[in-house]
């Protein structure tokens, strides 16, 4: 009888092998004991609570604008890896949710306004995750306009006043921009990829590549992940807890009860008019950011409405 002892080396390979081996079985086990009659969000909530981590099942009808994603392999990849990323991005996903409770009843009304259809709300998420940002490329605001972009639709961006801050009125140019790349491309899947690459650069990838569908293209990096991006944050924020977000009403941040007033003549010190309103500096920079300094020089007594709380104003108050 021959007897083989492992060396403690040896012996520590065998019994991790051993409880890989098991650990895999109970894994496979607890996928598997999950009901069939289980809801798409039911198994995402139950893995996501239980630590295991699964394909992030797609939904069954997928569209942007009233436009259908093709139902091809090249698609469904495309949406998958997006629908992963942000699905499993927890943190970053659950704040943008939190802060759509704020700016989307602004934007929401702003898009019907303007006849724009409601999913490029998700375009905005997209772009700056609902903060107040600025790109290393310079593009800034909800919307990230480039500054050039941002005057020739209307706004105004200097030292003082940089209005791709201004929820409203940069809305209200992105808008005006989409209904243009709309116009020009006769898609609303096309003006989204455009306001990605620009519609000049488009232009020159469909000319170039004889096609004129969006999912046909063969794009930059960052624009070929795009569309499938405003997708994948429109099909989780349409239904958070089935992508294993258990997020409730209370978690969302509420819209701000702002009161706006107008204004026409120089402002020595913001901070001063904030104190008259009994704001901090901080927080009338908060609720204004597209004031960039700390005071204003109006001397061609141009109307600028602020945002200052609702009790107690002490100037006059716009009708």
């Amino acid at each position: 009888m021959i007897l083989t002892v492992l060396s403690p080396y040896k012996q520590m390979k065998f019994y991790k092998s051993k409880f890989i081996v098991v650990s895999l079985f109970i894994g496979a086990l607890l996928i598997f004991a999950i009901p069939d009659t289980f809801t798409r969000g039911e198994k995402m909530m139950h893995l996501s609570t239980s630590n295991h981590v699964m394909v992030v099942p797609l939904p069954e009808e997928i569209s942007l604008a009233g436009e259908s994603m093709p139902d091809n392999i090249n698609s469904r990849e495309s949406l998958s890896r997006e629908m992963q990323v942000n699905s499993f991005w927890h943190s970053n996903t659950l704040q943008m949710l939190q802060r759509s409770g704020r700016f989307f009843p602004v934007i929401e009304l702003i898009l019907q306004e303007e006849g724009i259809p409601n999913d490029f709300k998700y375009l905005a998420v997209i772009e700056s995750g609902l903060s107040p940002a600025l790109s290393p490329a310079g593009a800034a605001g909800l919307w990230q306009l480039m500054k050039g972009t941002a005057i020739d639709y209307g706004l105004e961006v200097n030292d003082q006043i940089d209005e791709r801050y201004h929820i409203m009125k940069a809305t209200r140019a992105a808008c005006a921009y989409l209904k243009d790349a709309k116009e020009k491309f006769g898609s609303w899947t096309l003006a989204a990829a455009s306001y990605n690459m620009g519609m000049a650069g488009l232009q020159k990838q469909l000319f170039r590549q004889k096609e004129s569908n969006y999912y046909d293209l063969l794009l930059n990096e960052e624009t070929k992940r795009y569309v499938y991006r405003i997708l994948a944050l429109k099909y989780i924020f349409k239904e958070p807890r089935a992508y294993g977000f258990d997020i409730l009403p209370n978690d969302y941040f509420l819209p701000w009860d702002d009161q706006i007033i107008t204004i026409d003549s120089n402002i020595t010190s913001w901070g001063e008019f904030a104190h008259l309103y009994e704001w901090s500096y901080k927080e009338l920079k908060i609720h204004n950011p597209w004031l960039r300094d700390s005071y204003l020089n109006n001397s061609f007594q141009k109307q600028y409405e602020i945002s200052v709380p609702s009790k107690n104003p002490k100037l006059k108050i716009k009708n």
